[in-house]
């Protein structure tokens, strides 16, 4: 009687080793690196690997044994590489931005700052009377989706043209992250012309590749930010880049 009642327990020991075995083996199958695709932006990621997303996210892999591999890219290209898998991440979307072949994490890792840009002479624009005026904003960045009413809108390729179409009246305002809007300010010949005006702060996210080592690596990322967020870790990073700590 004994010796039955023991080759049923471990019959039963057995079967839940086996059930478990899966996912020990899949929180286990780390890639030994995470392919990064970004545009370059300045002071955040930068073509040489300086900036503050990429001091981030090497806080957030390097300690669990993924090494950061970054790939410099235009925005719309870096959520194609991560579409058809050919880059497992990409840098700077906002929640929700793409919705085929992607997912998102449940942490963020930065906020931008979004400003628009305009001649000093029209009215300072709010989030709330944004969507009274003609805007325009690089192609991508969906901007109609995270501010309130906008529905007089255009996108372009690139940023070069973007004064001369304010000063002739063509649009209103640009939109478009602060450190974009002020380097697009530095090419004024009379920079006093124009104003920027901060309207708000939206949560930056990765945007993961939609395949098991996508998955794993999302994973991962909220599993390393709960922990660098409740213990403070990031914030010296955000000091010594000056920009503001988004999780207070």
């Amino acid at each position: 009687m004994g010796g039955w009642r023991w080759g049923v327990l471990w019959m039963l020991l057995g079967a839940s080793a086996l059930q478990a075995a899966p996912a020990i083996a899949a929180e286990q199958a780390l890639p030994a690196q995470i392919r990064l695709a970004s545009d370059v932006w300045e002071g955040h990621t930068e073509r040489d690997g300086t900036g503050l997303a990429w001091d981030i996210l090497r806080r957030v892999f390097e300690p669990a044994g993924v090494a950061v591999q970054i790939q410099s890219v235009p925005y719309t290209r870096s959520i194609g590489l991560v579409q058809r898998g050919e880059a497992d991440a990409w840098v700077g979307s906002y929640r929700d931005e793409v919705s085929e072949h992607v997912i998102y994490p449940r942490w963020h890792y930065d906020a931008d700052q979004i400003s628009v840009l305009g001649l000093a002479s029209q009215p300072v624009p709010t989030l709330e009377t944004l969507g009274r005026w003609r805007l325009v904003w690089v192609r991508g960045y969906e901007y109609q989706h995270y501010l309130p009413n906008l529905l007089r809108f255009r996108e372009i390729q690139r940023r070069s043209g973007i004064l001369p179409m304010l000063a002739q009246g063509h649009v209103d305002f640009y939109v478009d992250a602060r450190t974009e809007v002020e380097q697009v300010l530095r090419e004024a010949a009379d920079p006093t012309l124009f104003r920027i005006t901060d309207v708000q702060r939206l949560p930056l996210f990765l945007g993961f590749a939609d395949n098991p080592q996508g998955r794993a690596l999302a994973a991962l990322f909220d599993r390393r930010m709960e922990v660098l967020v409740k213990n403070a870790s990031l914030r010296p990073l955000f000091a010594h880049w000056q920009q503001p700590y988004p999780f207070d």
